[in-house]
């Protein structure tokens, strides 16, 4: 099916919207900053850049829909974005603070991440309007980014220096990357809307949640990020076993 390249034109003539796409250059510019603070050895800096990044992609889109300014130009705009500062950012992060010091398999795992990454955003480019928009069809890669990031910041708040030369780094990078790119489902929390009313101790757990943060940001963020990569197989592997009890039972009431 070829396009009309007059509509094409005339879609560009009537401009862009300002406020969203300043989000989204905000979140790639991080994104950008914390590929130059990886190469100069500051992987603290990297790391929180990546998760500012991330607010800032978030927020992107949330104004998106509240002001009503949501476009085709700003959706190709988050993707390309999203490459950088969650694909290339976190892949030169974690390959200069850990995986350099694995050779070949090491910016393999770094590329395996990226190119992951882009065949994750490609798939849910295609795949809007199709899956449901409470689940996400993969580990979303600003999850998977937030992982690496807030791994470096774990790791130097518990005590660490210079690069962290262990092979679980590596493994997670590869398994990261494979979550990505896999069925498995992930809770996309769009279905969670702040404008309505919610039970009073729904907002009482939401305070104590950031006040936690608050006190050890750099141990909630790892554990929060951390569940969050795990949910999806946990939930996929209880869905499996429900669903073998099941059949156990169908099977036992059949036969008797």
């Amino acid at each position: 099916m070829r396009r009309n390249p007059k509509i094409n034109r005339d879609n560009m003539k009537k401009g862009i919207y300002i406020l969203p796409n300043l989000f989204t250059t905000a979140s790639l510019f991080f994104g950008f900053y914390s590929i130059i603070a990886s190469i100069g050895g500051d992987f603290s800096k990297a790391a929180v850049a990546i998760i500012i990044s991330c607010i800032l992609d978030g927020l992107d889109g949330k104004i998106a829909r509240v002001t009503n300014t949501a476009s085709k130009f700003g959706a190709e705009y988050d993707s390309l974005s999203d490459l950088v500062a969650f694909g290339m950012a976190p892949a030169v992060l974690a390959y200069s603070w850990a995986l350099i010091s694995f050779g070949r398999y090491g910016w393999l795992a770094a590329f395996l991440f990226v190119v992951c990454g882009a065949l994750r955003l490609a798939r849910f480019n295609v795949q809007i309007g199709i899956m449901d928009s409470k689940v996400f069809n993969g580990l979303a890669i600003p999850a998977a980014a937030t992982v690496i990031a807030t791994s470096v910041l774990f790791y130097y708040y518990m005590g660490g220096e210079g690069q962290f030369n262990n092979v679980s780094v590596l493994v997670g990078t590869v398994v990261l990357s494979l979550l990505m790119v896999s069925n498995i489902k992930y809770y996309s929390f769009k279905d969670m809307d702040f404008f309505s009313r919610k039970p009073f101790m729904t907002f009482v757990l939401i305070i104590f949640m950031l006040t936690v943060i608050v006190l050890e940001p750099q141990i909630m963020l790892f554990v929060l990020s951390l569940g969050y990569g795990l949910s999806g197989p946990v939930w996929k592997l209880c869905q499996i076993v429900k669903k073998q009890r099941q059949e156990r039972t169908e099977s036992y009431y059949h036969k008797t």
